[in-house]
């Protein structure tokens, strides 16, 4: 089992250093960027992820993030214009940013080919609204990863598009709506922006849905496993035993 402490240095050495040094700005890898701060990662962002303004659609619209970009934008303080203009609740944009935190950064930190590059001095647009430590950081990671496994252990799902099959397996309300856009052209990431739902929760219900037989896996592989009914009924929104499980860490530090 990998410790605490073993965790960063098995997906990015890079980062396990610049957290040493305390260090400020941008580290650049092939599927997103981590931004940190005294070395705490502040933000992150991957083409995988939605961003919050996709998140929390619902609750700003468009023009209310374009205002607050083009006032606080320069500044690096658009979360803090959120809250101080009663846009967002000050716990709200928290929780939010923290949720979109750790879904980007499990897509910046999976495995590349490319370099990893950092940009000292480097700020985003964001500004820091809960800073956390690259250790939770990469143990939220690695904790990801390894449930992906545990439910179809075949991470080329995850990049392929969804091609939906013939199954009677009983499926959850947020399944249902992932296999109404499985038109074998989406991609689980484009599912998810379709949807304003985070990256990793719609990877959760493809590798669920490949496990049953509704979608296709891209590669040869074993039967699909039998899917036992009360599946249908175990809890269909991931996001609150999420954000549970986040406040929860980051209070224990």
């Amino acid at each position: 089992m990998t410790t605490a402490t073993e965790a960063p240095a098995l997906l990015s050495p890079m980062l396990v250093r610049l957290a040493e040094e305390h260090a400020t700005g941008a580290l650049l890898r092939d599927h997103g960027t981590l931004y940190l701060v005294d070395g705490q990662v502040v933000h992150a962002e991957s083409p995988a992820a939605p961003g919050l303004e996709v998140l929390l659609a619902e609750r700003l619209p468009r023009e209310g993030w374009q205002e607050a970009f083009d006032r606080a934008g320069p500044h690096g303080r658009v979360g803090r214009f959120l809250v101080d203009s009663g846009r967002l609740a000050d716990g709200e944009l928290e929780l939010a940013h923290l949720g979109a935190l750790f879904d980007a950064a499990f897509f910046a930190l999976a495995p590349g080919s490319g370099p990893t590059r950092f940009r000292h001095g480097v700020a985003h647009w964001m500004g820091p609204v809960r800073p956390v430590s690259a250790r939770l950081v990469a143990r939220e990671c690695l904790r990801r990863r390894e449930l992906l496994d545990s439910l179809w252990p075949y991470p080329q799902a995850d990049n392929s598009p969804v091609v939906a099959a013939s199954s009677d397996a009983p499926v959850t309300r947020r399944q249902q709506d992932v296999l109404d856009l499985a038109d074998g052209v989406r991609t689980p990431a484009d599912i998810a922006r379709a949807l304003g739902r985070p990256g990793f929760h719609t990877l959760i219900d493809v590798r669920r849905l490949a496990a049953a037989g509704a979608v296709t896996t891209p590669h040869e592989v074993p039967d699909p496993v039998v899917v036992p009914q009360w599946m249908a009924t175990v809890t269909e929104d991931p996001d609150v035993a999420l954000l549970r499980r986040l406040r929860q860490a980051l209070e224990a530090l």
